[in-house]
C-alpha cells in the first residue's frame, strides 16, 4: 500500500477509536432520555464526579480535607490506599447513592412537568455536582490508574509493518491501547444495555415510563423506583465513561465538557436508540479526523471544535429524529 493509503486508513481507525470514546457519555443520556423523557444535562459532570470519587477512594484521599484542615487548622489528607476493584466497587455504591438522592429530592417534585423544566432541573445538578466534587476532592488535576493497558499498540504497529511499501520505512499504524480497551467495554455495554431494555420486564417498564408518566403510573408501575433504576444504570455509565476518559487524559474539571461533544452523537444517532449512541458518536469521531487532518490546512486548522455541531445542524434540518430515533406525530 501507499504511505497515503495507510495513513488514511489510521486517520479512520483512530477516529472510530475517538467516536467510541464520546459514544460511552452518549449512552448515559440516551437511557435517561428513554426512560423519563429528560435530556440529562448532568451527564458529564456524573462522569467528571464518578472519576473525582474513584481517584479520592483509590488513593485514600479524606473527603472534605482541605475543609477541615482550614477550620480545625488540621493536618488531614489521606488514609490507606484502596485495591483498585474495591474502589471502583464503593464508587458504584456512592454512584446509586447519589441516583436515590436525585430522584428523591429532585424528580419527585417535577413529575408531569414541562420537559424545559426537568432539563433546566439537570443544569442546576451539573453546578451542584461540580461543586461539590470540588469540595470533596479538591480542583487539582489527578492521575487515575486502574491496571488498563497504555501507550501504542505494539501487536498492531509489528502486524502492520508489513503494509508499508516494499524499501520503505513504515513502522506500523499506531493506536492507543487504552482505545482498544474502550471499544471492547463499548461493546459488552451496548450488548447488556440493549438485552435489558428489549427482554425485561424493567426495561419495557423504562419505555412505558418514557412515553407517559400518567399512564405508566395507572398501569401500576412506579415512577419513583423506575427513576432510581435508570438513574443508577446513568450513575454506572458516568463511571466507565469516567474511567476511560478519566485514564486517557487525566481528571481535570474539563471533562465535565465531553457532555457537550455527546449532543451531536445524540442528534445524528437518535435520543432514544442504544445502538445509535455508537453509531453517531463513530460518524462524529471519524468525521472530526477526516476533515481535521485533509481539510484543516485549508481552513486553517481547529475543524474538530466545530465540525461535530455542524453535521449535527445539518441532521436538524434533513433528519431531526437522527438515524435511529423514533419519529414522533402528534395529533392535534
Amino acid at each position: 500500500m501507499s504511505i497515503e493509503l495507510l495513513n488514511f486508513i489510521e486517520t479512520i481507525v483512530n477516529g472510530l477509536m475517538t467516536g467510541i470514546m464520546y459514544s460511552l457519555v452518549a449512552l448515559g443520556f440516551v437511557m435517561i432520555f428513554k426512560a423519563s423523557g429528560i435530556f440529562n444535562f448532568a451527564q458529564g459532570v456524573m462522569a467528571l464526579f464518578a472519576a473525582l470519587t474513584l481517584v479520592g477512594v483509590q488513593t485514600g484521599q479524606v473527603p472534605f480535607s482541605h475543609i477541615i484542615n482550614a477550620l480545625f487548622s488540621a493536618n488531614v489528607h489521606h488514609w490507606q490506599p484502596v485495591p483498585t476493584l474495591l474502589a471502583i466497587t464503593v464508587t458504584l455504591v456512592i454512584m446509586v447513592v447519589l441516583a436515590w438522592l436525585i430522584e428523591r429530592f429532585v424528580l419527585r417534585y417535577l413529575v408531569n412537568q414541562e420537559p424545559i423544566i426537568l432539563f433546566m432541573a439537570t443544569i442546576g445538578l451539573t453546578y451542584v455536582l461540580e461543586g461539590l466534587g470540588d469540595l470533596m476532592w479538591g480542583s487539582d488535576v489527578k492521575m487515575l490508574d486502574v491496571g488498563l493497558p497504555t501507550g501504542g499498540s505494539l501487536w498492531l504497529e509489528e502486524a502492520t509493518r508489513s503494509w508499508g511499501p516494499d524499501g520503505g520505512n513504515y513502522l506500523g499504524m499506531y493506536l492507543d491501547s487504552l482505545d482498544i480497551s474502550a471499544a471492547i467495554v463499548a461493546v459488552i455495554l451496548v450488548t447488556i444495555l440493549t438485552l435489558f431494555s428489549q427482554y425485561t420486564r424493567t426495561g419495557r417498564a423504562l419505555r412505558a415510563v418514557a412515553d407517559d408518566h400518567q399512564a405508566a403510573l395507572s398501569v401500576g408501575i412506579s415512577l419513583r423506583s423506575i427513576w432510581v433504576i435508570v438513574w443508577s444504570i446513568a450513575g454506572f455509565i458516568a463511571l466507565v465513561a469516567g474511567i476511560m476518559w478519566g485514564s486517557k487524559s487525566g481528571v481535570q474539571f474539563s471533562l465535565s465538557l465531553i457532555a457537550l461533544k455527546a449532543l451531536p452523537v445524540l442528534i445524528l444517532g437518535g435520543f432514544t436508540s442504544i445502538p445509535g449512541a455508537i453509531i453517531g458518536g463513530l460518524i462524529i469521531g471519524v468525521g472530526e479526523k477526516v476533515a481535521e487532518i485533509y481539510a484543516g490546512p485549508f481552513v486553517g486548522g481547529a475543524i474538530e471544535n466545530w465540525f461535530a455541531y455542524m453535521l449535527a445542524l445539518v441532521f436538524l434540518l434533513v433528519r431531526p429524529q437522527g438515524l435511529f430515533g423514533d419519529k414522533i406525530i402528534e395529533r392535534v
